[in-house]
Order: C-alpha cells, then structure tokens, then sequence
C-alpha cells in the first residue's frame, strides 16, 4: 500500500500492474521489489527503535520509582533516629534531675542531722549541769550540817582542850571536803559516760538512717533506670514494626510497577509479533503467485509446497510466542537474546537481591531481640552489683562502728538501734 501511495497510484490500480509486470524481469518490477526491500528494513528497524525506547523508558521508571522509595524510608529511618535521640537524651535529663534531687535531700537530711545531734548533746549538757547543781547543793548543805553537828559535840566535851577540838575540827572539815570531792568526780565521770554513750548511740542511728535514705535513693533511680529501658526497648519494636510495613509496602509497589511494565512489554511484543506475521504471509502469498505465474508445470506442487512452508512458519511462530508468555528467553528474535538473557539475568539479580534483604532483615531481628535481652541481663547484673557493694559496704561501716565503740569502751550498741523494718532486704522486686 505504500508503495501504491508512493507512486501515485490506487490500491487496486496497483495491484493490476503488479499482476502483469509480476512475471517480468522488468525496471519496474525490480524497482517495486527495492521499495519493498526498503519498507520492509524500515518498518524492523522502527520497530526495534521503538522496543529499544519503550525499555529505556521502562528502565527509567523503574529507577524514579526506585530513588523515591529509597528517599521515603531515608527520611522514614531519620525520623526513627531522631525520636530514639529524643528519648534518650530525655532519659538523661531525668537521670540528672534525680540525681540533683537526691544530693539536695542528702545535703538536707545531713544538716539536719547535725543540727539534731547538737540539739540531743546540748539537752544532756543542760540537765547534767543541773543535776550537777543539785548534788552541790546537797553537798553544801550536808557539809554544813556535818559542821554543826561536830561543833555541837565539842561544845558539849569541856574536858577536851580547845586546840584538839580544833584540830579534831579540822580534821573532820578535811575528811569531809575528800569525801564530797571523790563523790564529785564520781557523779561527773558517770555524766561524761552517760553522755559518751548517748552521743555515740545517737550517731549509730544517724549512720542507720543514712544507710536507709542511700537504698531508697538506689532504688528508685534503678526503677527509673529500668522504666527507661522498657520504653527504649518499646519504641524501638515498634520502629522496627513500621520499618517492616514500609518495607513491604514499597516492595509491593515496586513489584507492581514491574509487573505492569513487563505485561505491557510482552503485549508489545506479541503485536510485534503478530505483524511480522501477517507480514511474512503476505510476502509468501506473493511470492506463491510469482512462482504459479513463472512455473505452470509445478503450480500444484508449489502451492502444497509454500502451504506447507507458511503453516511451518505458523506453528513456529505460535510456539515462540507460546514459549514467550512462559519463558522469557524465548519472548524476541535470536539477535535479541543476548539483551533478553541479560534482562533474565537481572532480573534473577534482583529476586537474588530480595531474598537476601529478607535474610539481612531476620538476622535483624534476632540480633535486635538478643541485644535486648542482652541490655537487659546487662541491666540486671548492674541492679546486682550495685546493691551487693552497697549492702558489703554498709554492713563493715556498722562493724567498723561497733568495734571502735567497743574499743572506747561503750559495750554492744546494738540494743539502741530504732525498729528495722528489713531495709537490707534489696534483693526483693522493687
């Protein structure tokens, strides 16, 4: 038909001139079959440009597609980064505000303490200054009436001389002054006792509160430490929860696109196909006519003969395209398949390339789930370590205590220590 046009002349105009200068060796036949020549070498190769385009741009879908998916879980994983950097600088900052609450509390408790102990030595200082006063009084008054009374006898002895009263007198006043004096120094090494070992029984019950408020203290900045891993640990299975199901998504969406691009590729080529199909049955049909007009001896065997050939032709190329919907290696012409194996090979590439991001992934998991049990146990053998040092550390203070109490002298303690209400008792679920 394009060459009819070429020439100026109608369908059927044409192909009466064709019938009868078909059987010639003629200027015009052989410029009709150079036209035909030529047509039919523009026609394959517009063709195989336009494969060629349609797979570049196929290819360059693919990689848009590609880019921008890599670019949404880039800003995805971002975005995880920086709520995990949040929480855990959230998590410091706690940590900070606990630790300078408890050192205020400490500085508070230790002031006090100190004001307490001043208060508790000067309220045994006032009531042994008391006591004191009274047993000096008592001596006074008991010296007096010793005095009188030793007089009264002497007054009454008038056959003894006057100095041996008075030295009877003086004798009796030094005897008394020794006594009260060594009774004196008695009631003040008691007091000084009294108040030893008050004062240092008071100090053992500072130590043992202390001792208290140091293990609510490690407490609770262990259960803060362990609420603060359980909601790291959370966030981060939920990250990985979402990470997955944008995985999946995008894988989904990109095998769509494949799909699409290559039911569109083999529709391409099974047009293709089908037009070199009718094109080759023309020509053979043509061909035939030729051969019946040149060879009328033959015509009948000729005719069976490119029937034959045309139906061969059919069936291979019914196979082909069988095969090309089932195999791609079979799905374009043999000068194709060096691009249709590397196309094959890519394409295994990149199954290849999946199954080993769903391998990677599951290695992930495990090692994310054996780092959290891990961080865990690690958490675990701190919260032991921690409270074994403090448990061993308190424990030889107390005996560090006791024995130099009994070195100075103040016997067992013990009986003065408050009420305990089990505050070694660490190792319990806080």
């Amino acid at each position: 038909m394009n060459v009819a046009m070429m020439l100026g002349l109608k369908k059927r105009s044409y192909e009466k001139m064709m019938d009868y200068y078909g059987d010639l060796d003629s200027p015009f036949c052989q410029v009709t079959k150079q036209i035909h020549q030529h047509e039919q070498e523009n026609e394959l190769r517009e063709q195989m440009s336009g494969y060629k385009r349609m797979r570049r741009q196929h290819q360059k879908q693919l990689i848009a597609l590609e880019n921008k998916l890599k670019a949404e879980m880039d800003e995805h994983r971002l975005k995880l980064q920086k709520e995990v950097e949040t929480q855990a600088n959230n998590a410091h900052i706690e940590l900070e505000k606990l630790a300078k609450r408890h050192t205020v509390h400490c500085e508070k408790e230790m002031k006090t303490t100190s004001s307490d102990e001043k208060k508790f030595q000067q309220q045994i200082v006032s009531q042994q200054k008391k006591d004191l006063t009274t047993f000096l009084d008592n001596q006074k008054k008991q010296y007096k009436l010793c005095k009188e009374k030793i007089k009264e006898e002497m007054n009454d002895d008038h056959h003894t001389p006057k100095k041996e009263k008075q030295e009877r007198l003086s004798k009796h006043k030094e005897n008394l002054q020794h006594s009260q004096a060594e009774e004196e120094a008695q009631v003040l090494s008691q007091q000084r006792a009294f108040y030893d070992r008050n004062c240092r029984g008071f100090k053992r019950k500072v130590v043992i509160k202390r001792h208290t408020l140091e293990q609510e203290q490690i407490r609770e900045e262990l259960n803060k430490k362990k609420t603060q891993k359980e909601m790291e640990h959370a966030m981060l299975i939920r990250h990985d929860e979402s990470t997955q199901e944008l995985e999946h998504r995008q894988l989904k969406t990109l095998q769509k696109l494949r799909m699409d691009l290559i039911r569109l590729q083999h529709q391409t080529e099974l047009e293709n196909q089908i037009e070199y199909n009718n094109r080759r049955e023309r020509e053979l049909h043509r061909k035939h006519v030729l051969e019946l007009r040149q060879q009328p001896k033959n015509l009948k065997a000729m005719e069976l003969q490119i029937k034959k050939q045309f139906q061969d032709t059919c069936k291979v190329q019914t196979r082909q395209y069988k095969a090309l919907r089932h195999h791609q290696m079979e799905v374009t012409p043999k000068s194709e398949h060096k691009a249709v194996l590397k196309a094959l090979k890519e394409e295994q590439t990149r199954k290849l390339a999946i199954l080993a991001e769903q391998y990677e992934q599951s290695i992930n998991e495990m090692m994310a789930s054996q780092a959290i049990e891990e961080e865990l146990a690690s958490l675990q053998k701190e919260r032991t370590e921690r409270i074994k040092h403090l448990l061993e550390r308190q424990a030889r203070e107390i005996d560090t205590f006791d024995m130099e109490s009994l070195r100075l002298g103040f016997g067992n303690l013990v009986a003065l220590d408050p009420p305990k209400d089990d505050y070694r008792c660490l190792d319990q679920p806080w």
